[in-house]
């Protein structure tokens, strides 16, 4: 085999055997990861320290967005509505809804001190691939907070699509929200106000100034 054609065939090898890595990641074992990884870079960057929307925005793009199930969240939150949306409704949804995610948990990293977080026992079946992993974040001042994932099983291995704050699902919450905004103004008048919404969101500073 000439050298080129080696060195390409061992690259895409070893692409191969970590795409397969990644997928075959436990749930339990890729929540800890991204929180650790999280928690540590905004530990480490002081302009996400500082608010700077362009920094934190771009960890949670990169760190945590990849590991989420948009559409999955997007479908529950809407319910029985979204088979009643358009493909093209769908999509935006998913857009929108995304991008109020987005805001949502860059408010909470720009508050990131020292907080540590504390993961419970996993227990699923071996077969499982509908799972709960469970945490508690544990604050300087104050109690600990709880902080839950749900996680499915697909294609591209374990994704999160949704979460428990304080014992409130965070799809839960936004089902009757929702379901209310769609009985009054239809799928366009939920779209509009996810984006107005997310309007007002991007024109806030993540973090007061001290």
């Amino acid at each position: 085999m000439k050298p080129i054609i080696q060195l390409i065939a061992t690259a895409a090898a070893t692409v191969a055997f970590a795409t397969s890595a990644i997928a075959a990641e436990a749930p339990d074992a890729l929540v800890k990861r991204i929180s650790a990884d999280v928690i540590d870079t905004v530990k480490a960057d002081k302009d996400i320290q500082a608010g700077n929307r362009a920094r934190i925005m771009d960890l949670v793009n990169s760190k945590i967005l990849p590991h989420v199930d948009a559409e999955k969240m997007t479908q529950q939150a809407a319910g029985r509505y979204w088979r009643q949306a358009t493909p093209e409704q769908q999509k935006q949804l998913i857009k929108e809804f995304t991008n109020l995610l987005v805001y949502t948990y860059a408010g909470a990293l720009s508050q990131i001190k020292n907080e540590t977080v504390e993961f419970k026992p996993f227990r699923a079946e071996a077969n499982a691939t509908d799972v709960e992993v469970r945490s508690q974040v544990n604050v300087s001042r104050g109690e600990p907070i709880t902080l839950n994932y749900r996680l499915s099983n697909g294609p591209q291995g374990w994704k999160i699509y949704d979460i428990n704050v304080l014992g409130a699902w965070l799809v839960q919450t936004y089902t009757s929200t929702f379901a209310s905004e769609i009985g009054k103004n239809g799928v366009d008048g939920l779209i509009k106000k996810l984006a107005e919404r997310n309007q007002q969101l991007a024109s806030k500073p993540l973090k007061a100034p001290k």
